[in-house]
């Protein structure tokens, strides 16, 4: 009997040590896709035309998945162009030959050939997204990544009602890919877009509402080219989530969302029904010298059971387009919650220091060619003055098999070489920029800080920057020139938002620390796909370290092959 009664309590005890156990001991689930790579016609400001989709959709599927789980997405090319997949801002621990950079981790998937990418969401919840990342083919081919908490691991804000993706994009009349090719031929400015568009529609979408409930709004900036405003007539939303990282909650009118970026955000609705319809409206930023499309999107909060036909529309107040000062005061707002359940792991001390002049450019036209880019050159993008040169075969191979020779050049600048006033007027002879496949090798776990400065080289410009690979901390931004004497001293160590993309300011510096914990080669580019065709773009290649779990395993067997 003795025994019996000891059996039975230690079953207890065992038990209640299970169900008191942190929630990471509940293993994640295998989740399956297939993505299809389809021709779809679509009609959009009463035009049709044929679209590369996912699955026949604009935006594509969503991908609906829990921290710790595994994901293995099975991509099938179906049309005629190349095509690679990235999975933005999703870390890819251990896992680069997933991360689907053309040419950088991976061959493009050529017609009629299929890659199985498989990976898993480790330390992270809330909103990222997928999109192509050969060429232009982003323009039409995005997604949302909904990453919810472990099981029985609640929100750190209330439950909300309902949760609803916002996707803001861009919507061009004409073949994006005829777009950017005419302009690397000819070295002027691409056209810009017609419309943006709210979910795919450049003028009718409709979120509907009911009145007292709080909805979580799911916003991602899938934009080729722009930086957004966004706001809600007459609402003010709490943001509670940047880039799949929880933020200090804050109420705000109007939202400002870079290319890249992801913000989720609470949306209390009004007690009860209102005698009004409100618009929700997204127009860009921008502080340049080229032709964009200067135009905004219109979507319709509408509360729901009002029978009530002729309400009056309400619209938000946005900042003006060249309104600087707003970006600013919204990117100082966010900050980490830095608690025990979520710490802010910032690197408190620096093994390596990296000034990189982010900026626009020029290349000489080539002879018996006309050119229509500045002074009849072609326009170019640079970092340190290196306009990168994609190579014609996946660096992460050449890295993985030893066989960088000829590839890439492990001399890429940690600072300008011929340092000058960036925020001014530069030197004539600073408009050039060099080409080449240049990289920084890193040792694992080398923690890094990186300050990128903003140049007014052909004008100043905003560049939201995105690092494959990492979440990094901003940890300080400013305008005109980065003092390296004095600024460091005011950089925010304690709880600084965690990103995987930050704008530079227009004529100003963001700095940013990350630990180099993930070994492969990791890519870095400015989100408005203008630059990055124009080679505002360079990689990381970040070494094994020394323990089994700290090493690149090799490459699927399926990998792409160029």
């Amino acid at each position: 009997m003795a025994t019996t009664s000891v059996i039975l309590l230690s079953l207890l005890f065992l038990f209640s040590t299970l169900c008191l156990m942190p929630s990471h001991a509940h293993a994640g689930i295998t989740r399956h896709y297939k993505f299809d790579i389809k021709m779809q016609n679509v009609t959009r400001l009463c035009s049709s035309k044929s679209i590369v989709t996912v699955n026949g959709k604009f935006p594509g599927p969503r991908i609906v998945t829990r921290e710790g789980d595994r994901l293995v997405i099975k991509v099938v090319n179906h049309v005629q162009y190349n095509i690679t997949i990235h999975w933005h801002g999703v870390r890819q621990l251990q896992s680069g030959w997933a991360d689907g950079p053309s040419y950088i981790t991976q061959c493009p998937i050529q017609t009629g050939q299929s890659y199985v990418y498989n990976f898993t969401i480790t330390g992270q919840r809330g909103t990222l997204w997928w999109h192509a990342h050969f060429s232009w083919l982003r323009a039409t081919v995005y997604g949302p990544i909904i990453i919810r908490p472990k099981l029985n691991v609640p929100y750190p804000f209330k439950k909300p009602y309902k949760e609803v993706p916002i996707m803001l994009g861009e919507w061009f009349k004409g073949d994006t890919e005829a777009i950017i090719a005419q302009s690397l031929q000819t070295g002027a400015g691409p056209n810009a877009s017609e419309a943006y568009t709210i979910n795919g529609l450049p003028d009718t979408f409709k979120l509907k509402v009911k009145p007292g409930k709080t909805y979580l709004l799911r916003l991602i900036n899938a934009a080729l080219n722009d930086e957004l405003f966004f706001s809600i007539a007459n609402h003010t939303v709490t943001v509670v989530d940047a880039d799949a990282s929880y933020v200090k909650p804050f109420n705000t009118d109007i939202l400002f969302i870079s290319p890249g970026q992801t913000t989720n955000v609470l949306l209390k609705t009004k007690p009860h029904f209102p005698n009004a319809t409100y618009f929700m409206e997204a127009r860009p930023y921008f502080t340049g010298q080229g032709t964009i499309d200067n135009t905004t999107v219109a979507g319709v909060l509408q509360y729901q059971q009002n029978s009530n036909t002729n309400l009056p529309v309400l619209r938000p107040t946005l900042p003006q387009i060249n309104d600087t000062t707003f970006p600013a005061n919204f990117s100082t707002k966010l900050r980490s919650l830095a608690n025990s359940d979520y710490p802010a792991n910032v690197p408190q001390s620096v093994d390596k220091r990296f000034l990189f002049t982010v900026g626009l450019g020029s290349n000489p036209c080539p002879e018996n060619q006309t050119c229509q880019g500045p002074n009849g050159s072609k326009f170019a993008a640079s970092i340190n003055n290196v306009s990168f040169t994609l190579p014609s075969t996946a660096l992460l191979q050449v890295h993985y098999f030893g066989m960088a020779n000829g590839v890439y050049t492990t001399d890429f600048p940690s600072f300008p070489l011929m340092p000058f006033n960036y925020t001014a007027n530069p030197p004539f002879n600073h408009t050039h920029v060099g080409n080449g496949t240049k990289v920084v090798v890193l040792p694992f776990n080398t923690s890094v800080e990186l300050v990128m400065q903003g140049t007014t080289i052909l004008g100043a410009e905003s560049h939201p920057l995105h690092i494959h690979g990492f979440n990094f901390y901003v940890v300080g931004l400013g305008s005109g020139n980065f003092d390296p004497s004095n600024d460091p001293a005011k950089f925010n160590l304690l709880d600084p938002v965690e990103r995987n993309t930050a704008s530079v300011p227009s004529g100003g510096w963001v700095a940013v620390r990350f630990q180099a914990d993930n070994p492969g080669v990791w890519f870095m580019h400015c989100h408005l796909d203008v630059h990055l065709s124009w080679g505002l773009r360079m990689a990381w290649v970040v070494m094994d370290g020394k323990l089994p779990n700290q090493k690149l395993p090799p490459p699927p067997s399926d990998l792409p092959k160029c």
